[in-house]
Formats: structure tokens, sequence, C-alpha cells
């Protein structure tokens, strides 16, 4: 099942996070890719409020996973941009947070491919100029 919708700004986050929601509900890997800048922290701080985090959302680029409670239990939010090899994942414990029952959003997922579900979300989001980007949802 694929969905594409195209946001018009940054004030059409909070439906955008909706949607995604509505779509992942069956899946605890959510995986999101586009290029540097293109939003992806974003649209996660906008999906974490809606699923009732109320500590600051922000990028885990350096720190690789940052932890976050929302109403149905715990969220991890992963960046894998700065790894070198899949490696460095497992030994932030990466297998030990796909057997949990968390939450698992992940940024730059490509870097841990052969590391990841079969079963996921992914949400692919591209330019369309000026703040304007391209969603696609896709369940693999």
């Amino acid at each position: 099942m694929t969905r594409q919708f195209i946001q018009h700004g940054l004030d059409q986050m909070p439906l955008i996070a909706e949607t995604v929601i509505s779509y992942g509900h069956a899946h605890k890997v959510w995986i999101f890719t586009g290029d540097i800048g293109s939003g992806k922290t974003t649209l996660i701080r906008a999906i974490c409020q809606k699923l009732g985090v109320t500590d600051p959302v922000t990028s885990p680029t350096f720190s690789l996973v940052n932890t976050y409670s929302g109403q149905k239990g715990n969220i991890h939010h992963f960046d894998w941009y700065r790894i070198r090899q899949p490696g460095e994942a497992l030994e932030v414990g990466w297998e030990d947070y796909l057997d949990s029952d968390d939450l698992l959003l992940v940024e730059w997922p490509e870097k841990i491919s052969a590391l990841l579900p079969d079963a996921l979300m992914l949400v692919r989001i591209s330019g369309e100029g000026g703040e304007n980007r391209s969603y696609t949802i896709e369940l693999i």
C-alpha cells in the first residue's frame, strides 16, 4: 500500500503526522528517508507530539538514539547518519530495541539496511521547492 501527498508549508505538519500514524499503526519500525534538511526530524517531532510526547524532541545525530515516553509506551528515535558500519548500531543495542514492544523511528535507515526487519513502514520525503515536500508512505 502506498500513499503520496504534498505539504504546502510547515502548517500542514500536524496533518501529515496524523496520516503517517494512521498508516503505521500495525508496524513498530518506521523508517524515514530524504536528503539532509528534508524534514525527517521535523516530521518525527510532529509524530511524537501527536503520540503524547511532552519532552522536547531533538535530533539524536550525536547520541544516535533518543527515547521519549508517549501515551502508549516508549518511542525510540534513531539517527544513523554518523555511523560508518551497521555493527555500530548493534553496539547501541539495536537488536534489543527490535525485541521490545516499543515504537522505533529511524532516520538514515540505509546505513543499517541489513539489520532492518522485514515488516516496516517507509516514509520518503523529497523536496518540492521552498518549504513544500512530497511524502510517500509504503508498508513493507
